[in-house]
């Protein structure tokens, strides 16, 4: 299996998303890589740290994501594997609810989010981004 981190999505990944007219809520597995040190692509200088940098995304995201009808279900540190072997270890895990799939497509390529995407940028070397439903 190769894994491979990313930063943002393929344009046929997101369209998918739009076009998913199930109504049923999608939990956002994202399991997150820092940088060391931000890097803004601006070329600013910030003194952050890659995850400072992805916290000030992350709080206004919130926000967003909780007035839009989601919700946080959780987030915290990888602590290490249970199971299976990677060749570099995640440094976050995350799961956020959107009601839609639909939903979270249209927040994610909303002008107020690119607007805060430079913080995401900044700080995240990549990622993994697993849309996960319950299945019945």
């Amino acid at each position: 299996m190769k894994v491979e981190n990313a930063l943002y999505p393929t344009r046929e990944r997101i369209a998918a998303l739009l076009s998913d007219e199930s109504e049923q809520p999608i939990v956002m597995l994202n399991l997150l890589k820092f940088r060391d040190k931000a890097q803004y692509q601006d070329g600013r200088g910030s003194g952050l740290s890659g995850r400072e940098a992805y916290m000030l995304y992350g709080r206004r995201m919130r926000e967003i994501v909780m007035r839009e009808g989601g919700r946080i279900v959780f987030s915290g540190a990888v602590r290490g594997l249970a199971i299976g072997t990677v060749e570099d270890l995640w440094d976050a895990a995350a799961m956020v609810e959107y009601p839609s799939a639909k939903a979270f497509a249209r927040i994610a390529t909303s002008p107020e989010v690119a607007e805060i995407g430079v913080h995401r940028a900044a700080g995240l070397a990549g990622q993994l981004l697993i849309p996960v439903s319950e299945t019945p």
